[in-house]
């Protein structure tokens, strides 16, 4: 009798437990395509042959696994002026109320 309630305890916790983390599942989803937008974003970037003049300028909005995100991007001066840090936000509303990811790089004055 004993053992038969140590084993309806654990068989409960471990059904909390799954229940738990599958709850988790699209959390992580919407944070994953948020990752996307902003990495691509942030390639666009890389590859633009001018130095990016700094503050905020650039907004734009992206169709990924049937939804629309919202992107901003924002130029920041470094203590070095060769170079400029690019931070990028997405959400998934056009006011930015809840940002899902941000993802910073670097890119250094042209020669």
């Amino acid at each position: 009798m004993v053992a038969l309630a140590v084993f309806a305890l654990a068989a409960v916790a471990v059904v909390n437990s799954a229940g738990e983390q599958l709850s988790a599942v699209p959390i992580l989803r919407e944070k994953t395509f948020a990752d996307y937008v902003a990495h691509n974003r942030l390639v666009d970037a890389r590859l633009e042959q001018e130095f990016p003049d700094l503050g905020t300028g650039k907004r734009g909005r992206v169709e990924l696994a049937g939804r629309q995100w919202y992107w901003r991007q924002e130029v920041v001066k470094t203590t070095d002026e060769e170079f400029r840090a690019i931070r990028v936000k997405v959400s998934l509303d056009e006011g930015f109320d809840s940002v899902i990811s941000e993802v910073t790089t670097y890119v250094a004055k042209p020669d």
